[in-house]
């Protein structure tokens, strides 16, 4: 019986996380995983989620100054990584995760252009050597997953930035996951059915190399 693992999906808005999530868990069931917790970011725990709807929606007129978010984003996430995370792998559980510190490090650092290096210090204060065992990053071109999250309704105050935002967060998700030997990337540009099927395959090969 494997130990709890946590996973993690990433990319831009309109990347598919959903559908890659679906593909994840018929995956990890046909190969005897059944135990799981959903976490998404910012979120999860009852503070984190008041967090998320400050810096998805903001507060009055107040501009958000691009510190002040990235700070919320930190504080949102260690609640979920001691109270929710670190419980459940600890448990045996399996974590499937909606964004993580890939997050941060490629909106903040590639789109809002953020010193990388007082993004290594806070990643390094905050969590430590905690880390996803896998981290699958759906690449999808911006105006691909922007007119995707247009379907969905009215954007939030991070979908309306512009497009070169989310082109220099791309590069910025691109160079970290080239760099990381437990990220792996999915042309999410495809099918729904193509996606899930490069996703059924990473599992596939990473689930072998864990035994």
């Amino acid at each position: 019986m494997m130990k709890g693992k946590f996973i993690v999906l990433e990319g831009l808005e309109g990347a598919g996380k959903t559908t890659a999530k679906n593909a994840v868990v018929k995956k990890l069931q046909q190969l005897g995983i059944n135990e799981f917790i959903f976490t998404r970011e910012p979120g999860g725990t009852p503070l984190a989620e008041q967090l998320r709807q400050l810096i998805k929606q903001g507060v009055g007129n107040e501009i958000i100054t691009d510190k002040a978010e990235l700070l919320m984003l930190y504080a949102a996430r260690i609640q979920l990584v001691d109270n929710v995370i670190k419980p459940a792998l600890q448990q045996g559980k399996w974590v499937i995760g909606d964004r993580h510190d890939l997050s941060s490090q490629a909106y903040q650092g590639g789109g809002r252009q953020i010193d990388a290096q007082l993004l290594a210090t806070l990643k390094q204060t905050i969590l430590g050597d905690f880390q996803p065992d896998l981290t699958l990053y759906l690449d999808v071109a911006p105006e691909i997953g922007l007119a995707r999250a247009r379907t969905r309704g009215a954007l939030d105050r991070i979908e309306q930035q512009q497009i070169e935002f989310f082109a220099r967060t791309r590069q910025r998700y691109l160079q970290l996951v080239a760099a990381d030997p437990n990220s792996i990337t999915i042309n999410a540009n495809l099918s729904e059915t193509a996606v899930a099927e490069q996703i059924e395959q990473a599992i596939t090969q990473w689930f072998q190399q864990q035994n």
